[in-house]
């Protein structure tokens, strides 16, 4: 066994708590994983892992070489890199999560524009709307929309979202046009349930917020079907530009109150604290944050 093997091994049991989470990580059998831990511990003399029916566990030597191990690996990876990266571009696997929408209509560009020049560059892009544990899922780097509240991530931002209120010129003929946020509740509203408290809509208004309960016609967990049903002229949609922004440009649907347009959501880019980032993580995090500059610039 390569002892670099028997630590990789490790570390995704311990991280993920299982050898079946651990190989699916590594992309290697579970009995693989299994036999390169098993030989680590044989090496050392000493038990690192506790197994049981139902989980794996951490002995005392295991939680000091769990502290110690990813920085070692992380530093020895960055390492290698920086000798074969020079010559021969990226290599290896980027495993990447984002929120669903999202992912689908930009983040997924981004990756191709970055893989590009890299042809052993191997992305492997995680759609969730739910946020996922980086550690135990082997996500190297992560995009979210909204302010990160996890204090064992790092983040940085690489932009902004505003949100739009839309309908189609259809919906407006027939039931008319809402002129500030209070009129909403006399007209069909499609509630994205994605959305931190969904039917409660927020519009800025000279330093102050105005507050709109608004009535729920549609609710589907999906910003791009709440998106689709406006354009169908079925209620007034509350969307990211990055959804609604075309559309409203070439007259599908129309912006609604853009005086109460809401400020940017932050879009940032997170990933572990404490852990050394390799070469190819930084680079697609510079990317990234020119990249989407220039998204919201129209460049």
């Amino acid at each position: 066994m390569d002892l670099v093997d028997g630590l990789r091994a490790f570390v995704a049991t311990a991280e993920t708590g299982s050898f079946t989470a651990a190989a699916d990580r590594l992309g290697i059998s579970n009995r693989l994983t299994s036999k390169y831990v098993a030989e680590l511990e044989e090496r050392l003399g000493v038990r690192l892992l506790q197994r049981t029916t139902r989980k794996v566990g951490l002995t005392s030597s295991g939680e000091e070489l769990l502290a110690r191990a990813p920085a070692l690996l992380d530093e020895m990876d960055d390492m290698l890199g920086a000798v074969t990266e020079d010559t021969r571009g990226y290599s290896g696997t980027l495993r990447i999560s984002a929120p669903v929408t999202f992912g689908e209509v930009y983040v997924k560009d981004l990756l191709s524009r970055f893989a590009k020049p890299h042809p052993d560059l191997t992305i492997d892009l995680r759609l969730n709307d739910a946020y996922v544990d980086l550690a135990s899922e082997g996500i190297d780097l992560a995009f979210r929309i909204g302010t990160p509240s996890v204090s064992a991530l790092k983040s940085r931002k690489i932009g902004g979202i505003r949100t739009i209120v839309v309908a189609s010129p259809e919906y407006l003929a027939e039931h008319g046009r809402p002129e500030k946020p209070e009129d909403l509740l006399s007209h069909r509203c499609l509630v994205d349930t994605n959305r931190r408290n969904p039917s409660r809509w927020v519009f800025p208004s000279e330093g102050t917020d105005i507050v709109v309960d608004v009535p729920s016609s549609f609710m589907v967990n999906s910003a791009r079907v709440a998106r689709d049903l406006a354009l169908r002229g079925e209620g007034i949609a509350y969307c990211p530009t990055f959804i609604a922004a075309e559309d409203v440009e070439e007259g599908r649907l129309v912006e609604l109150m853009p005086d109460y347009a809401y400020s940017d959501h932050p879009v940032s880019v997170v990933y572990l604290e404490g852990r050394t980032l390799p070469r190819k993580v930084r680079a697609l995090i510079d990317f990234a944050v020119k990249d989407y500059r220039q998204a919201e610039s129209g460049g």
